[in-house]
C-alpha cells in the first residue's frame, strides 16, 4: 500500500503545484486555467458515485484501482500531444478524473488492511506524502534547466507504474466478503447516504476546509514567480509544507490516538488554521513568513483529511465505506474544490493574491459547520468526542 501511495503522490506532487505552471505555458489565460483545473473536479459529483458503484462490482479491490491507473496515463497522454484547447482539456479531464478516484480507492483498501494486519492507516498514506515533497523538489529543480514539458512527461509516467504496481503487487484483498454487490444493492446503500443529514454535514465541513486550498493549488506557483521567487524555491516551499504533514501523521497520529484526542477536534483545530492560514496569503507575505504559512498545511489539509476519514468510517455501516469515502472525495476534492478552482481564476486576475480572501471565508463555512457536529454525533451515532 505504501508503494502505491508513492507512486499516486508522486504524481499528484507534480501536477498540484505546476499544473498552472504548464497550461500557462501552452498559451492559456487564467480563466482558462481555472476551467481546465476545475472541470474534473465539478464533474466528481456525477462521475465520483458512478466509479465507487463501478469498482464495487470486481471481485478484487485491486482490478479497479489498476484500470484506472491505465486511464489516468492515457488521459495525461492526451493532454500532452493536443493542439487544441478542446483536446488538451478534455485529455486533463480524464486523466485527473482517474487520479481523483485512485485516492478514495486507495484509502478504502488500506483502511480494510490496516484494521485486519494491526498497521496505522497514516503509515503508509505518509510514504506518500514523502514522494509528494521528494517529486515538488525534484520538478522544481528541473525545470530550473529542462522544459516545462518535463511536468506533463512525469505524470504519465508515473500513472503506468502506478497501473502495474497495482496489477502485479497489490494484495488481492476482496470487494465485499461475499458476492460482489449487484448494481441495484450498491446504489441503494448510496442513496442511504446521501438523506443521512450527520453524514452530509460532516462531509461537507471536511470539504470546505480542504476546498479552501484550491488557490493555492492552481495559483501559488505563479503568483510567487511573479514575486521573484523562483520554480526551485517553490518546490522546496511546498515539500516543507508536506513535511509537517508527514510528521503530523508519523508522529503526532499514534500520540493523539493514545491520549484520546477525536476526529471531531482534530476537524475543528484544521478548520480554525485555515482560517488563519489564508487570510495571510491574501496579504501577498514575504519569502520569511511563506514558511511557516506552509507549516500550517499540516493542520489545514491533514488533519482535518484523517479527521474526514475517521469520520467518515464511523459514520457509516461497512458495506457503503467504498461510496461514503467516495462521497467525501467528491464533495471536497470535486465539488466544493471545483467550484472554488473555477472561481479561483478570475479570482487572481483581478485581484492577485487577494483571491485568498474568498478562501478564508470558504474554511470558515467549514468551521461553523464542524462545531454544532459534536452535539450532533453524540445524540445521533452515541459516540462522544472530545
Amino acid at each position: 500500500m505504501a508503494l502505491q501511495y508513492v507512486l499516486l503522490f508522486g504524481a499528484t506532487g507534480v501536477s498540484l503545484p505546476f499544473a498552472g505552471l504548464w497550461l500557462r505555458a501552452q498559451g492559456l489565460s487564467g480563466a482558462q486555467i481555472g476551467v481546465v483545473l476545475a472541470a474534473p473536479m465539478l464533474a466528481r459529483i456525477i462521475t465520483g458515485p458512478l466509479l465507487a458503484v463501478w469498482a464495487d462490482g470486481f471481485r478484487l479491490r485491486r482490478t479497479p484501482i489498476a484500470l484506472l491507473g491505465l486511464v489516468m496515463a492515457l488521459g495525461y497522454v492526451l493532454a500532452g500531444v493536443a493542439d487544441s484547447f478542446a483536446l488538451r482539456a478534455t485529455g486533463w479531464f480524464i486523466g485527473a478524473t482517474a487520479m481523483g478516484a485512485l485516492v478514495p480507492l486507495t484509502d478504502v483498501m488500506t483502511l480494510r488492511l490496516s484494521t485486519r494486519q494491526g498497521f496505522t492507516f497514516a503509515l503508509p498514506r505518509g510514504m506518500g506524502s514523502a514522494a509528494f515533497v521528494v517529486a515538488n523538489i525534484g520538478m522544481g529543480m528541473l525545470l530550473l534547466t529542462a522544459p516545462v514539458d518535463g511536468i506533463i512527461v512525469w505524470i504519465v509516467a508515473v500513472s503506468l507504474a502506478f497501473a502495474a504496481s497495482a496489477l502485479l503487487t497489490l494484495p488481492p484483498e476482496p470487494v465485499a466478503d461475499g458476492e460482489p454487490l449487484i448494481g441495484r444493492q450498491r446504489f441503494r446503500g448510496l442513496g442511504r447516504l446521501l438523506v443521512d443529514p450527520v453524514f452530509m454535514v460532516t462531509i461537507f465541513a471536511v470539504g470546505a476546509v480542504q476546498a479552501a486550498h484550491a488557490f493555492q493549488y492552481g495559483f501559488s506557483a505563479i503568483l510567487w514567480k511573479a514575486q521573484g521567487i523562483s520554480e526551485a524555491v517553490t518546490g522546496q516551499l511546498w515539500a516543507f509544507g508536506v513535511v509537517v504533514e508527514i510528521a503530523l501523521m508519523w508522529i503526532f497520529e499514534p500520540w493523539r490516538r493514545r491520549i484520546g484526542i477525536g476526529p471531531w477536534s482534530l476537524l475543528v483545530i484544521g478548520s480554525a488554521a485555515a482560517v488563519l492560514r489564508w487570510s495571510l496569503m491574501a496579504l501577498a507575505p514575504p519569502l520569511w513568513l511563506l514558511w511557516p504559512l506552509q507549516a500550517l498545511h499540516a493542520l489545514t489539509f491533514a488533519a482535518t483529511f484523517l479527521a474526514g476519514i475517521q469520520l467518515v468510517d464511523r459514520l457509516t455501516p461497512p458495506d457503503t465505506h467504498t461510496a461514503a469515502q467516495m462521497l467525501s472525495s467528491v464533495l471536497s476534492a470535486g465539488v466544493l474544490i471545483g467550484l472554488a478552482t473555477a472561481v479561483s481564476g478570475p479570482l487572481y486576475d483581478r485581484y492577485g493574491a487577494g483571491g485568498y480572501w474568498a478562501m478564508a471565508a470558504l474554511a470558515g463555512a467549514g468551521l461553523l459547520a464542524a462545531i454544532p457536529l459534536r452535539g450532533q454525533l453524540a445524540r445521533e451515532r452515541g459516540r462522544g468526542d472530545r
